[in-house]
Formats: structure tokens, sequence, C-alpha cells
């Protein structure tokens, strides 16, 4: 309030217009606040402590690994904990091509609002296991861009469901959404092992699917439905 105060005075001393004055205050405000919004992941992470499985058994990581990861209800989303995978699947880009990506498609499940595939090293985006009698995504709500927040190490990034991926392992994002996590991207080398959560809100829809202030919108607002409910 003081800033405020000092600003109009000085605005009056140059001999500046009331309106210039509320107009100097509101730029100088909307710089100094900083809003939260959505919940924290801490918040988030509370409302999936506890498992109540769905799927009909459970998933792997990876090839390799047993089948350890299971899908859980929670009232108004479903969630699961693995790893992540990078999926560089989509438009050809710099970073996601064939070079880069020995298992490269350049296609994904869902596309864009001009009809044409995802480009991962954009749009934040997971990857849900495509339908088997382990568990069926549709059955449980959810759909391409839908929305999910994606936690990884405290940090709270919200995407779209873009892509569908084996049906025994579970745990694959894109480029994008690794790289919004601070975890490395990279398709051969990066993503990380354990510790990531996904949630993926129940009947929703981002749209634009490709637009990354509409999942961020879209996710804060279910979000913040969720962790109150």
């Amino acid at each position: 309030m003081r800033k405020l105060i000092l600003l109009a005075s000085m605005a009056l001393a140059a001999g500046l217009a009331p309106a210039a004055i509320a107009s100097a205050a509101t730029t100088e405000s909307a710089s100094d606040v900083q809003i939260q919004a959505g919940p924290t992941a801490q918040q988030l992470l509370a409302k999936v402590a506890s498992c109540k499985q769905i799927s009909n058994g459970k998933y792997k990581t990876d090839t390799e690994t047993g089948r350890t990861i299971a899908v859980c209800d929670a009232g108004q989303a479903v969630f699961w904990k693995a790893d992540m995978d990078v999926d560089c699947d989509g438009q050809v880009t710099a970073k996601c091509n064939k070079n880069t990506d020995p298992w490269f498609q350049p296609d994904t499940a869902f596309h864009r609002s001009d009809g044409k595939p995802l480009v991962a090293d954009q749009t934040p985006y997971i990857v849900v296991p495509s339908v088997s009698s382990t568990w069926n995504y549709q059955s449980s709500g959810l759909k391409g861009a839908g929305s999910c927040a994606v936690i990884y190490n405290n940090k709270v990034l919200y995407t779209v469901i873009g892509d569908t991926g084996p049906t025994a392992i579970i745990g694959e994002a894109s480029y994008a959404t690794a790289a919004g996590l601070g975890i490395n991207p990279d398709p051969k080398n990066g993503g990380v092992d354990s510790g990531v959560t996904y949630i993926c809100f129940k009947n929703s829809k981002v749209s634009p699917i490709e637009s990354k202030s509409a999942a961020t919108s879209t996710g804060e607002n279910l979000a913040t439905k969720f962790v109150n409910s």
C-alpha cells in the first residue's frame, strides 16, 4: 500500500492526471502480486494416499519389470503411481523423430484441433494403456483430451490425455511433460524410474487439446474441486 501511495504522490508531483495514476497503480499492483492458482502437490497427493484398485490386475512400468502398478479410483478422478518413460510420438520435429527416438511413430491416438497429430515436444500429454482386460480407461470416464495432473518432485503440471500405449505397460508421457517437470526428456535415455503420480479427472476435456493454457486452467479448476471434495 505504501508503494502505491508513494507512486501516487510522485505522479501528482510530475503533473500526471488521476487516470494515469490509477493506471500506474494497477500495473504496479499486478506485477507485485503472485497468486497461487490450483492446489499444491502436497494437497493433491493427500487425496491419493490410499488406493481403491479398479484395474483387473496390475501393470508393468517397462517390458522387463513385474506387474506392480494398480489403477485406483479417487471419486472424481482415477490415478496411478509409476515411472515416466518419454513419448516422442506425433509430428516430426528436431527433437522428436526416428533419429532421436528409435521407437518413434509419426502419429498419436488423439489429434489437434487442426486434425494433425500432437507435437510431443510442445504439448504436455500423458499416455494411457490401450483398452484391455486389465483396464478400460473409457469405462472410468477418461477420454482423449481429458485433463490430468502429473506430479513429480513436489511440482504439478497439468496435461491432457494425448496417446495410448501398450496394453501391459503404464507410466509414459510426452517430451514436453517430462521437460515441464524437470525430468530428462530424451526419449532414448530420459525419464525417471519412479516417483511420478498421474491423476486424471473423470469426464473432463481440454479444448483445444494442444493448448497449454487451456490444459492449465482446466486442470487447476478440476484439481481445486477434487481436493475440496
